[in-house]
Formats: structure tokens, C-alpha cells, sequence
């Protein structure tokens, strides 16, 4: 039991340590059609979803210009952007991300 909760301080701690990594999904209701479903898959990283239909100010806010995007962040930095292409569609995949997400996690140590 101890040696448990020892790798759960020690997964807590270097997680904080090491940068949190953030998500952040941006798409609109009248696109839903090009939904990007696999975004709550993704993991060790902390996702955000947003609808620019409803609130717009978020998308200037990170300067999304089509959707859908998915920013990537660290530490509050955004370190990577996926924009869909002109039909609204996106073409990156979900492993394609993940990498990106793992990569990041892979360069803190």
C-alpha cells in the first residue's frame, strides 16, 4: 500500500512539476457535422471545449479563425495549433495530437 500512494505523490508531483498541458477544441453548432470526436480521448492533458456560435469573444480571444482548431498549450503557452481546412473539415488525427501531447510530456524530463 505504501508503495501505491508513494507512485501516486510521485505521478502528482511530476506532473505539476514538469507543465500542465491544456487542450483547448474550438467548433461551432452550425459545423457539427464536422465534429471532431475523438477530442475526449485524448489523454494526460486537461481539454476545454468551446462553441464559437455562442461566444465568439473566445475565438478572437485566441484568434481562431476557422473551426474546427485545437490549440495545444503548456504552461499557458500555446505550442501548437491544428486548423481544419477550407471545407471545415479537419484532417489531423487523433494520433497525430496525442503525439504532439506525449512529445511534450516526453521533453519536461
Amino acid at each position: 500500500m505504501k508503495k501505491f500512494i508513494l507512485s501516486i505523490i510521485l505521478l502528482l508531483t511530476t506532473y505539476t512539476m514538469f507543465g500542465q498541458i491544456e487542450v483547448k477544441y474550438f467548433n461551432a453548432g452550425w459545423n457539427g457535422a464536422n465534429d471532431v470526436s475523438w477530442i475526449e480521448k485524448l489523454s494526460d492533458c486537461e481539454i476545454e471545449k468551446y462553441d464559437i456560435g455562442t461566444s465568439p469573444a473566445d475565438a478572437g480571444k485566441y484568434k481562431v479563425v476557422v473551426v474546427p482548431t485545437i490549440l495545444i498549450f503548456q504552461d499557458g503557452e500555446e505550442v501548437e495549433r491544428y486548423q481544419a481546412d477550407i471545407s471545415f473539415k479537419m484532417s489531423t488525427t487523433r494520433e497525430e495530437v496525442q503525439d504532439e501531447i506525449d512529445e511534450l510530456i516526453m521533453s519536461a524530463f
